[in-house]
């Protein structure tokens, strides 16, 4: 199976002004891929590294071509703007990377309706409205359309639903739109992936949620970049419906050295393991 290349490839990336966004966007720049910055992060954030901006002077200084968008994936108008402004600056769009989140790690009891509804509309809805949205370009992309939803694969073990259903849930929604969109996309050439951490990623993201010590026992995101770029170089369908696990698809692909992923090399054999898992 021969690899299809990343250069001059359009690849839209929701909540790429850092974190694991940030890392795709990188690596993808590398072999002179095409990357829109698409976030809200347009002005810098006192607690947080990274702007749109920020991010696409990296790209750039990596070796691709940058455009930073400022959008919000609740908004749908921003969303379609958004993408209507990308495809007109590179000519369309290759790749959709749904990778904007939010989490909150509650149960019903506590769990307010607002951060609910907040988790719902940036994880599963959005991955809907910027699918839905970019679908006219991808089906006429010449290297074959791509999606790739940062979600897990579905496990409906009661730990996983008991203690923060409502985040679950919007995750789940993110995982069965991948499946459904790959059945209904591959008449178009489109191959639609869900893909997910074998271990917690050294992020703000799971600084929030937990606490710095966690670091020490993740992985940079350096390898959902990796992996992420193993789906997009795999061409004609050869990889679609899948929900795909980092550290697995990489060995699949002949990868056997790990330990310089580790955010902290003397922990690398102590790594925490993700959610759902």
């Amino acid at each position: 199976m021969q690899e299809v290349s990343l250069k001059n490839r359009t690849i839209f990336i929701t909540g790429a002004s850092r974190g694991i966004g940030r890392e795709i966007a990188l690596r993808c720049a590398r072999e002179g891929a095409n990357i829109v910055i698409a976030a809200k992060s347009d002005e810098p954030h006192p607690k947080l590294p990274g702007t749109i901006h920020s991010v696409a002077e990296e790209v750039v200084e990596a070796g691709g071509q940058a455009l930073a968008i400022k959008v919000d994936v609740r908004d749908e108008e921003s969303v379609k703007a958004a993408v209507a402004k990308a495809a007109e600056h590179f000519g369309g769009i290759d790749v959709v990377i749904n990778n904007a989140g939010a989490i909150s790690l509650t149960p019903v009891e506590v769990t307010p309706v607002k951060k609910y509804d907040l988790m719902n509309q940036i994880n599963s809805r959005a991955v809907f409205v910027c699918s839905q949205a970019a679908l006219p370009w991808l089906k006429k992309s010449e290297f074959g359309g791509h999606i790739i939803n940062l979600s897990p694969p579905l496990n409906l073990d009661e730990k996983w639903l008991k203690p923060y259903a409502p985040y679950t849930l919007s995750k789940y929604g993110m995982t069965l739109l991948t499946l459904g969109m790959s059945g209904e996309f591959q008449r178009y050439g489109i191959a639609v992936n869900s893909l997910w951490p074998r271990t917690t990623i050294a992020t703000a993201a799971l600084n929030n949620v937990g606490d710095s010590s966690l670091n020490d026992r993740s992985r940079t995101p350096a390898i959902m970049a990796d992996a992420a770029r193993e789906i997009l170089v795999t061409p004609d369908l050869a990889l679609t419906g899948q929900t795909l696990l980092d550290e697995d698809l990489l060995r699949e692909r002949g990868h056997t050295e790990f330990d310089h992923y580790a955010y902290n090399p003397e922990k690398a054999d102590q790594l925490f393991p993700d959610l759902f898992l």
